[in-house]
């Protein structure tokens, strides 16, 4: 694997993208074959403004059906096409308009010295939303709630969910993948309800790993429907046996809605950091 890129190669500039999507018809953000995803459009929209191939690094790489409100990402675009008319709102609205229009550029800026999106990221932080009790859910949120048939206990959901916070090596909540480590900080992990009764869990830690976010929720409900004890969360850290596929709670329900970054001259060194702990 080539080491990351972090700074631009002579003749481009670094951008800082913020972009907003609903995940239902996508195959998740990284580009597959024959499958449509959000990091094939972005790079394809970029490529055609700047009659260059782009490649994009993302912060997160959300999941197939996972959306997201404040996802970030950057490009290095040639330094030819900022000529004295060029604006970034203009390269916003002609990206949106080539854009189909579940995916959102919201923000574009000049990216400081030493950003990497992926790697100067402090934290990530994702939301999850459910309707217990079997209640209805309106058709506007049918893509963005998931339901319960089941009263879920308020107090147990909190209570186990704070049992997993910490450092900890988190195999039991993610799906192998050769090279990847499992190790993360979770620092958040609390739940509300809102006016309307729909269950917003809050979660928040340095780096997720595949399916991590929808394994920690369905590990939690368990405990909340009185099926398994709130030790059973600890057993899990303890053991690392993998949480069944049958816990992995739906997509649908999962948003990340923003990306944490160090001050400006922060950066590198966050990003130096990031890398030396995956070498």
């Amino acid at each position: 694997m080539a080491p990351p890129t972090l700074f631009p190669e002579s003749g481009f500039r670094r951008l800082g993208v913020d972009i907003a999507y609903d995940g239902s018809d996508f195959f998740g953000w990284g580009a597959q074959p024959d499958r449509r995803t959000i990091q094939d459009l972005v790079e394809g929209a970029f490529s055609t403004i700047s009659q260059v191939k782009v490649d994009s690094i993302v912060a997160g790489r959300t999941d197939a059906g996972v959306h997201a409100t404040g996802q970030v990402i950057h490009v290095d675009l040639p330094e030819q096409l900022f000529t004295s008319e060029f604006s970034y709102q203009d390269l916003q609205y002609k990206l949106n308009r080539i854009l189909d229009e579940d995916v959102r550029i919201m923000a574009i800026t000049p990216a400081p010295a030493g950003f990497h999106a992926r790697f100067s990221a402090l934290r990530r932080y994702y939301s999850y939303k459910i309707i217990d009790s079997n209640q209805v859910i309106p058709p506007l949120a049918r893509r963005d709630i998931t339901s319960w048939y089941r009263p879920l206990d308020f107090a147990l959901l909190n209570e186990a969910s704070t049992l997993l916070l910490g450092h900890h090596d988190f195999a039991a909540f993610c799906k192998f993948r050769e090279g990847g480590t499992t190790i993360r900080t979770l620092e958040r992990y609390q739940w509300r309800r809102d006016s309307d009764g729909v269950l917003i869990a809050d979660v928040v830690a340095d780096a997720f790993c595949y399916s991590m976010v929808r394994n920690l929720i369905g590990a939690v409900i368990c405990v909340a429907d009185a099926r398994k004890e709130a030790a059973w969360l600890g057993e899990l850290l303890a053991n690392k046996e993998r949480v069944s596929d049958s816990l992995v709670f739906p997509a649908r329900g999962l948003t990340l809605y923003k990306v944490d970054y160090p001050d400006d001259n922060q950066l590198l060194e966050r990003a130096e950091k990031t890398i030396a702990k995956r070498i």
